[in-house]
């Protein structure tokens, strides 16, 4: 049948070759309609938890999406005439920014204080070139002391401040709004950045990690995709050793991520960083099935066939294997479709595509393409590789000690899986050169945390927040959290209450304590909110109907782990000193990555185990043996496991793009024992060779192209090292890692295997 489609094709080159460009331009066309995402919701399945909680508590607060633009001197005093009258001004401005709903700073905080009976709320500075320095000193004080204040947005020595903008989007069009804010803030600090160059000017926050993403992605586009293309076609170059064929396999790699790229892009969808790498992925591994085909090709060629003669054959002979090695490839990243993160689907369905059309380019494109292209010149000795008798040699002599030594280094590698740490920190998500980066690590080391933990914290019904009771417990609650380790701040209504009582009461230090008595603290609090301007009112910490308050950490850049650490002490002390209402886990952006490994790998486990089988039942069927097929098992697992085991060694880190290249890599790994095996087999039953001389013959008929596919391979995911994005950068290496490892263990370990377990069939 295949060698009756492959004649047909060979007889009517350019009817092919036209139709094939016909259907790339046609469904190439719909990459158009790609967009960039700029919202780290996208990483997060809509029944994720840690977003349904977090976007309950966006429903009952101000939303905490926001920009905090942090200001440090270099002369490292923020309390002077010059840089008061600038944190003023850009306070100011910055109500002007697209959908703020709230700016925040020293200089609009509201300050009370009693005169007389009255209760007196004002911005602590305003006017300041107006201020005398003792003025500037004794509101200094205040500042510096102050607990919602200091370390938030003012350090705790003076050095640098903060101006928080509170963002709410609309969500209507989020790849265009997130950018419209960020251009307008960029663009006003731009012009600040002129009139005082002695001040550092550094953006953080929500709304700026949004908008590392898309910027993430088109680093990507710049950078990588370049360096994959000069990459391909000097690997091809080498392994097939000529112009013609090199171009030829090119065209298909292109072909293969313009169709994935285009059926992708029909509907509109958004992407993420973490998606764009599918293009590399698959010119990656478009290139293996052509190097198989092309390199049996030239060796009908060099033995004296017609062009038409060698391709129909090399057809014939990788049909069964390149078909093979496509679908398990397929499956392997179709089960990413199991990952929690969206975006794993996409890149997984995006590069299954790319892979299949991959498979019928080089089975119907590529022959007629070669067809119409030059006759290469092949010596006799195309193929004949000296290296790999002497490799099989060597490995048949020796096959018991391979088999114990390997045995021994996987088992092993395996048992320090055990030592790795799950972990996600979204600033390290990306690298230096994004500015997000380097402007929220300054942030954490001179003014407060960029991280945070937000807890809502129901009261006994409506108006239950100025219960005494209630009021206690979020006190004892936020000064517990202020003694953990790694907290820089707590936001507590609490301490507002706490400074109203002192202002009631004369602002007598002494009375800096909570009110005993529920109507006497329900006045206060309404005489306060009474007395706040349009935008600085208390919804960003109490509810609608005053059922609960939020009680806001600011942490400092912590791992993952030690922030999960951080949420069970809350949760625990919740537990034990607070009513059961009380109780509840912590929200945040944070929160949501710092679990988004352990939730992706449980998720994962399933789709791994549940294509595996798959892919196991297809190589049993495709060689026809149960014997064989649990054989194979062992490398297509193993080099995974070895690859984590390193890992430990040498990182230990384990974040989102590790967690799923178990799966990514599971169909790839997979191709070089298929290879392997197809040609044992077919030497032992067809050729009726012994077990030694089929694995002479699988080394010499494969070998060269397993490693040449193997070197593409490794290489094309290595080029992802290059991504300012992680979570490309750790699968990568990953997956480069694990591939190496497969083709090892295909060379060093499947052949003793087979010797000791398959030596009765010889």
């Amino acid at each position: 049948m295949i060698e009756k489609l492959t004649a047909w094709v060979v007889k009517h080159p350019w009817m092919v070759v036209l139709s094939t460009l016909i259907i790339v331009v046609a469904c190439g066309f719909g990459a158009k309609n790609i967009k960039l995402n700029a919202d780290y919701r996208a990483f997060f399945s809509h029944d994720n938890p840690h977003l349904k909680a977090f976007e309950d508590l966006q429903d009952q607060y101000n939303k905490v999406d926001n920009i905090l633009i942090a200001l440090v001197p270099e002369d490292g005093d923020v309390f002077n005439k010059r840089i008061l009258t600038l944190i003023e001004k850009l306070t100011e401005d910055s109500w002007q920014v697209p959908y703020s709903r709230r700016v925040d700073s020293i200089s609009n905080f509201q300050y009370t204080y009693a005169e007389e009976d009255d209760l007196i709320v004002e911005n602590l500075f305003e006017f300041s070139a107006e201020l005398t320095q003792n003025e500037i000193q004794a509101k200094k004080v205040v500042a510096l002391k102050d607990p919602v204040l200091a370390g938030n947005l003012i350090s705790h020595d003076g050095k640098a401040t903060g101006i928080n903008i509170t963002i709410n989007l609309p969500g209507v069009d989020q790849a265009a709004e997130v950018p419209e804010v960020v251009s307008y803030v960029r663009e006003m600090v731009a012009e600040y950045e002129k009139q005082y160059p002695n001040v550092g000017f550094y953006l953080t926050g929500v709304t700026m990690t949004n908008n590392a993403f898309p910027e993430a992605s088109q680093q990507d586009m710049q950078q990588l995709y370049p360096v994959m293309i000069v990459l391909i076609l000097i690997l091809l170059f080498f392994s097939l050793k000529g112009m013609w064929g090199t171009l030829a396999t090119f065209s298909i790699v292109v072909f293969s991520s313009a169709l994935a790229m285009g059926i992708f892009g029909w509907p509109g969808p958004q992407v993420t960083p973490t998606t764009l790498s599918a293009p590399v992925m698959i010119m990656t591994l478009a290139i293996a099935d052509c190097i198989h085909i092309l390199m049996s090709y030239y060796h009908g060629i060099a033995k004296g066939q017609s062009k038409q003669a060698a391709m129909i054959e090399s057809i014939r002979i990788n049909f069964q294997p390149v078909l093979l090695t496509s679908v398990t490839t397929a499956i392997g990243f179709l089960t990413l479709n199991f990952s929690d993160a969206p975006p794993f689907h996409d890149l997984g369905n995006i590069v299954c595509i790319g892979v299949l059309a991959a498979f019928v380019l080089a089975i119907v494109y590529l022959p007629a393409l070669m067809m119409l292209l030059p006759s290469k010149r092949v010596s006799e000795s195309f193929e004949e590789n000296p290296r790999m008798q002497s490799l099989s040699d060597y490995v048949i002599k020796h096959y018991k000690k391979l088999l114990v030594v390997f045995s021994v280094v996987i088992v092993t590698l395996i048992a320090l899986i055990p030592l790795n740490e799950l972990d996600d920190n979204t600033i390290e998500y990306f690298d230096w050169s994004i500015k997000f980066r380097s402007d929220s690590e300054k942030v954490a080391e001179v003014l407060t945390g960029v991280q945070s933990i937000n807890y809502s914290l129901q009261a006994d019904g409506e108006m239950g927040v100025v219960a005494p009771d209630y009021l206690k417990t979020i006190d004892a609650f936020s000064e517990f959290m202020r003694e953990q380790a790694g907290v820089r701040h707590v936001n507590t209504f609490s301490d507002v209450m706490k400074r109203l009582n002192k202002n009631m009461n004369g602002d007598d230090d002494a009375f800096y304590t909570l009110p005993d008595d529920r109507q006497l603290a329900a006045q206060y609090m309404l005489l306060y909110e009474l007395s706040l301007p349009y935008g600085l009112d208390l919804t960003n910490q109490i509810n609608g109907n005053k059922s609960a308050t939020r009680v806001s950490l600011q942490v400092d850049k912590i791992t993952a782990q030690e922030l999960i650490t951080l949420d069970k002490k809350a949760v625990a002390w919740l537990e034990q000193n607070a009513a059961p209402y009380m109780v509840t886990e912590g929200a945040s952006t944070n929160i949501m990555f710092a679990h988004i490994t352990e939730r992706n790998i449980k998720s994962m486990i399933g789709g791994v185990v549940g294509a595996l089988i798959l892919i196991s039942f297809i190589i049993m069927l495709a060689i026809k043996s149960v014997k064989l097929g649990l054989i194979s098992l062992i490398p297509n697992l193993v080099p995974a496991g070895m690859g984590f085991g390193l890992w430990a060694v040498f990182d230990g880190q384990v974040g989102l793009g590790l967690s799923v290249v178990m799966g990514v890599t599971l169909g790839i790994v997979v191709d070089d024992t298929v290879h392997f095996m197809t040609k044992y087999v077919r030497a032992k039953r067809e050729l009726n060779l012994t077990t030694e001389k089929a694995i002479e013959y699988a080394f010499h008929t494969v070998g060269v192209a397993l490693t040449a596919t193997t070197i593409v391979l490794c290489a094309g995911f290595m080029v992802l090292m290059l991504s300012p994005f992680a979570i490309n950068t750790h699968m990568g290496i990953m997956s480069a890692l694990t591939i190496a490892l497969a083709l090892i263990v295909d060379f060093f370990y499947l052949p003793p295997l087979l010797l000791a377990l398959d030596k009765a069939n010889k």
